[in-house]
């Protein structure tokens, strides 16, 4: 508990005034110095008082201190000192000089409120409640301490003295929702429901038309076996004030609870057919039906539902966020992300939307350069997610932006720090395409045999390696040995198709070579120019120059293909 400490704006005047250096009769000697020391106190005091207006707490003390060696007993110093050492959290020293200001004046308030404080930071709330209990016993001005009193009472676990602070807080601030709650609480404890029905009531009854105070005892009414009695009470509240969709909503799912679906339905109809419902609380609450078994009644309802939703909220971004869940569980993958595109246009700060987005575009395969916008937009939201710093860096890899690639992949290995292991495996993969793609090309061999230590089975890794050793005309027998473990367990993918005619290409098996180039182009909807290309080299090897022509024709202008195309079909020949 903090206790506030009103300042001393007038403190000096307080301090013993100093006396006329002159008079009309000469003083004694001994009262002459007394006169100087409590003068040159007074100036301290003042000095130690502007330092602390200044918030220069080191010389307020110094001053102050030297204001105390003068004046030891001047309570006015002794409190300056307890209060800046609280502030410094050194409770004892401060408990100190804050005693000896309420010995010099055990009336005044603020002393006192010093003492309570030091007393809470000693976690002696007891002897602080004492403090402020003597204090508004002696007027009614200090009644303004009683919820400091009750929190007190509430801290050392004295619930019944703490309930009737509460009492006398609601007598002096009159009804107030956080009051009601922290008795219901109390009652709660003493297993007394009556009494904890009976101060929702009052609240209820004190804002009548306020949904919020009637779901807060609602709730306490459900969660202890009443369901009928928060029925009625909700329905008592709609007949009085029946625009209260937060209301229809509870009652759908009391109602729901009691299997009386009809007026459930009847209920979350109602209010779905209300604008003025806000429209995250109407998209968790489709959430929450769409996660109902699948029945042609549920299907019904949930499209009306979705009907209204689109009528009465067309640009909430929940609304449009949590439809798209609809569309995109139900295999409508253009339509929900269109919706979701929609909503991050309104309300770019959704995490999970803007995921759903990024995956649904990287499952496509299409149009990098979208998909690089919208990972772009994560990062500058959500900087702490490592997982949208990953996908950047694989977007940017995708438009062959190697290094920008590597700062993404970096950042997304820094934040993560090892927490998230798939995402850890996921990133040293990347970062072996990323230094390939920067040529670094034995970083990314590095990158790549680590990336298999912790996981052997990574079909992008396993692939990707590889190629590149084919490339390199380097551990052929590896790279056959990685990329045939792959045509095994996806004998239709292209792309493991391709590397692995490649391989055998490489190892000079052109034949083999031939057969499974054959298979990645039967299986591939639309090959690359380097698969066609690849193609024609197999086929030269094999003696049949002329094919081998017309496939490095149809490779050119294609993705991928190598520096030499023109060369080789200009010379209708093959180059390495």
């Amino acid at each position: 508990m903090k206790i506030y400490l009103k300042r001393l704006l007038s403190i000096s005047l307080m301090m013993l005034i100093t006396l006329s250096a002159f008079s009309q009769q000469k003083l004694p000697k001994k009262d002459r110095k007394k006169q100087l020391e409590e003068s040159k106190a007074s100036r301290f005091f003042i000095e130690g008082q502007r330092f602390l207006m200044q918030e220069d707490f080191d010389r307020a003390y110094f001053y102050f201190q030297k204001a105390r060696e003068i004046t030891p007993d001047e309570g006015a110093i002794n409190f300056k000192l307890a209060e800046i050492l609280l502030r410094a959290n050194r409770v004892e020293k401060a408990m100190e000089y804050g005693m000896k200001a309420v010995e010099s004046n055990p009336e005044n308030k603020y002393y006192n409120l010093v003492m309570a404080e030091a007393f809470t930071k000693q976690n002696e709330p007891l002897k602080a409640a004492e403090i402020l209990e003597n204090l508004m016993a002696n007027t009614e001005e200090n009644q303004n301490y009683i919820l400091d009193l009750a929190s007190l009472y509430l801290q050392a676990g004295e619930f019944d003295k703490g309930l009737d602070a509460l009492i006398r807080a609601e007598e002096y601030y009159g009804m107030a929702e956080q009051l009601t709650v922290q008795k219901q609480r109390i009652y709660l404890r003493k297993n007394d429901l009556k009494s904890v029905i009976k101060e929702g009531e009052k609240l209820i009854a004190s804002q009548p038309g306020n949904s919020q105070y009637v779901l807060n005892l609602v709730e306490i009414l459900f969660n202890n076996g009443r369901t009928d009695q928060a029925i009625e009470l909700i329905e008592n509240s709609l007949k009085n004030y029946p625009q209260q969709p937060e209301l229809q909503l509870a009652a759908y799912a009391l109602y729901k609870e009691k299997g009386d679906v009809d007026t459930a339905e009847i209920m979350i109809r109602e209010a779905f057919s209300n604008p003025d419902l806000d429209g995250e609380i109407v998209a968790q609450s489709f959430a929450d039906i769409l996660q109902d078994i699948k029945t042609v009644r549920r299907d019904r309802l949930v499209d009306e539902l979705e009907e209204k939703m689109l009528k009465n909220f067309p640009n909430d971004p929940y609304v449009l966020a949590v439809i798209g869940d609809r569309k995109f569980f139900g295999n409508e993958r253009e339509k929900a992300l269109e919706l979701y595109k929609k909503s991050i246009e309104i309300n770019p700060a959704n995490a999970p939307v803007l995921q759903g987005i990024i995956t649904s575009m990287f499952e496509d395969g299409k149009d990098f350069d979208q998909i690089e916008k919208y990972t772009i937009l994560a990062v500058d939201e959500f900087p702490e997610r490592a997982e949208f710093w990953f996908f950047d860096g694989t977007a940017k890899l995708a438009l062959k932006k190697g290094e920008e690639a590597m700062t993404s992949l970096l950042k997304s290995k820094e934040i993560n720090g090892g927490k998230n292991k798939q995402l850890d495996r996921l990133v040293k993969g990347q970062m072996g395409d990323a230094y390939h793609l920067t040529g670094k090309k034995d970083e990314a061999f590095e990158a790549y045999e680590a990336a298999l230590k912790e996981n052997p089975d990574d079909d992008h890794v396993l692939n990707n390696y590889a190629y590149y050793l084919s490339l390199e005309k380097k551990d052929l027998d590896k790279a056959k040995s990685m990329s045939s473990k792959l045509v095994k367990k996806f004998p239709e993918n292209a792309t493991y198709l391709d590397t692995y005619a490649w391989v055998l290409f490489q190892l000079k098996d052109y034949e083999g070579a031939k057969k499974y180039m054959e298979l990645a182009l039967e299986y591939d909807e639309s090959p690359s120019g380097v698969m066609w290309e690849h193609y024609g080299d197999i086929l030269y090897h094999l003696g049949n120059s002329n094919d081998a022509i017309s496939y490095w024709k149809k490779a050119e202008g294609g993705e991928e293909t190598s520096e030499v195309l023109i060369k080789k079909i200009k010379d209708k020949r093959y180059y390495d």
